[in-house]
C-alpha cells in the first residue's frame, strides 16, 4: 500500500483546505508519471514470499495497521480507495480515515468496535438520520441507547457507556451543537459527530474536540449522485480497529467508488460554497414568505434549508419541476424530500415529532442551478394563500 498510501495524514493542515482538496491523496503521481490517479480493480495480489505474508497478516490483526508493502487483499485495503482515505483525513485534520461501502456500514463498523470492548451503551441526541436512530433504537447491533439533549449527555453516561453521538447541523432540522462544550461533557468518552451536511468545508469536528468524525460520502464528498459510501476520519489507533471489523465483515468500498470520491473531493469546496450562497438566498426568501411558517438554516451556512409551510406538504412535492423530489442530498442539482414520509418515517411518530420533524417539515438541499430559477420552482409549487375575500365569497349557484 506504499504507493497508495503516501504518508499518515498529519493533525496540523500544511496547505489550505482547497489545495488539499485538489492535490491530497495524489501527491505521488508525479514521481510515478502519471497525473490522474490509476483506479486499482484488483481483488488479489501475487505473493511468492508465503512467510512474509503471513507476518503482515498477523501484524494487521495484532493492530489493524495497514500492511506494509504491496496488497494484499482487497478486503484488507486497496490502493484507489487508500487514496481517498488519505486525503478525507487532510480535509478533517485527523490522523486517519478509514471508507466504507456506505454511511451505515461506517456508523455499523464503529458501534461493532466498541461493543467488542463491552462498551454497549450508546448516548444520542435526536435528531439524528433516521436510519442511524433506528439502528440504535431497535438494538439490532445488541447496543442500548439513552436519548437526551446535549446538557443532559454528562448524566447519562454510565461505565459502560462507549460512544456518544450527535449530528450538527442535524438532519433534517438543522438544529447546531456547540461541539467543543459537548466534547468537554463526554470525558473520556469518544464522541462522533456526523459532519455529513457540514463537511470539512464549514467544520472540522476533530478540531473541536470530537474523536470521531462520520461522514456518508454518498453525500457532498462525492456530490453528484453516482456514489455510496462512508467514512471515519479518526486517530490512527481507532481506525486499526475500524479496518479489523471492515476485513471480518466485508464492508469495504469498491475501488471505482474510491475513485469518484477522490475526484468529488477535489470540487468539494467550490460545490459547497456556490451551493451555501444559493441556500442562504432561498432561505432568505423563504422566511418572508406567507405560505411558509418557519425556515431552518444554520448558522454557519451550508446548502441545505428545512422549512415548515402554512399548506400541504405533500402538494409542493407533487408540484416541483425543476427541483427533484428525492431522498439523499448534497449533489450538484437540487433535491426536496418530506421528513415523516421518507427519511425519518422509520423513527416512532412521537420522537419523530418530539425532535422538531414535524408533518409540515420539508428538507432541500439546494444543488448549483442558478438561485432564480430555483426560487421561480419553489414559488411555483407553494400553496398560493386564500385571499379573506375568497374565503367570503359565496359558491356560485348552479343554474338548473
Amino acid at each position: 500500500m506504499d504507493s497508495a498510501r503516501t504518508a499518515t495524514a498529519s493533525r496540523t493542515p500544511l496547505r489550505a483546505l482547497a489545495t488539499e482538496a485538489v492535490h491530497a491523496g495524489r501527491d505521488d503521481l508525479a514521481r510515478q508519471g502519471l497525473h490522474t490517479p490509476p483506479i486499482d480493480l484488483s481483488t488479489t495480489y501475487p505473493s511468492y514470499d508465503s512467510r512474509g505474508e503471513a507476518a503482515r497478516i498477523d501484524a494487521f490483526a495484532a493492530t489493524g495497521a495497514e500492511p506494509e508493502g504491496p496488497p494484499v487483499y482487497g478486503r484488507l485495503g486497496n490502493p484507489t480507495v487508500a487514496r481517498f482515505e488519505t486525503a478525507l483525513a487532510r480535509l478533517e485534520n485527523t490522523e486517519a480515515a478509514v471508507a466504507f461501502a456506505s454511511g451505515m456500514a461506517a456508523l455499523t463498523a464503529v458501534l461493532l468496535v466498541r461493543a467488542s470492548l463491552g462498551l454497549r451503551h450508546v448516548v444520542a441526541v435526536r435528531p439524528l438520520y433516521g436510519c442511524s436512530d433506528h439502528l440504535l433504537s431497535a438494538g439490532l447491533l445488541g447496543t442500548e441507547v439513552t436519548w437526551t439533549d446535549p446538557a443532559g449527555v454528562a448524566d447519562a453516561l454510565r461505565p459502560d457507556t462507549g460512544l456518544v453521538l450527535v449530528e450538527s447541523p442535524a438532519n433534517p432540522t438543522l438544529a447546531e451543537i456547540d461541539l467543543r462544550a459537548l466534547a468537554h461533557s463526554c470525558g473520556s468518552v469518544p464522541l462522533l459527530a456526523d459532519n455529513t451536511f457540514a463537511t470539512p468545508v464549514l467544520q472540522r469536528p476533530a478540531e473541536l474536540g470530537a474523536r470521531l468524525v462520520l461522514h456518508s460520502a454518498t453525500k457532498y464528498l462525492g456530490g453528484h449522485g453516482d456514489v455510496m459510501a462512508g467514512v471515519v476520519a479518526c486517530d490512527e489507533e481507532f481506525a486499526g480497529h475500524l479496518r479489523q471489523v471492515r476485513f471480518a465483515t466485508g464492508g469495504v468500498l469498491h475501488p471505482l467508488a474510491g475513485y469518484l470520491l477522490l475526484r468529488g473531493l477535489a470540487t468539494l469546496p467550490v460545490r459547497v460554497r456556490a451551493a451555501s450562497a444559493n441556500a442562504a438566498e432561498l432561505a432568505c426568501r423563504l422566511a418572508a414568505d406567507p405560505r411558509v411558517t418557519r425556515v431552518h438554516y444554520p448558522r454557519i451556512g451550508g446548502a441545505m434549508i428545512a422549512f415548515e409551510v402554512a399548506g400541504d406538504p405533500h402538494g409542493v412535492i407533487s408540484r416541483v419541476r425543476l427541483i427533484t423530489p428525492a431522498v439523499s442530498l448534497g449533489s450538484v442539482d437540487s433535491l426536496i424530500q418530506h421528513p415523516a414520509s421518507i427519511s425519518h418515517r422509520i423513527v416512532d411518530a412521537d420522537d419523530r415529532r418530539g425532535a422538531g420533524v414535524g408533518d409540515r417539515l420539508l428538507r432541500l438541499s439546494v444543488g448549483l442551478e442558478d438561485v432564480e430559477d430555483l426560487w421561480a420552482d419553489l414559488d411555483a409549487a407553494l400553496e398560493r394563500p386564500v385571499r379573506d375575500a375568497e374565503l367570503c365569497r359565496p359558491a356560485a349557484r348552479r343554474l338548473p
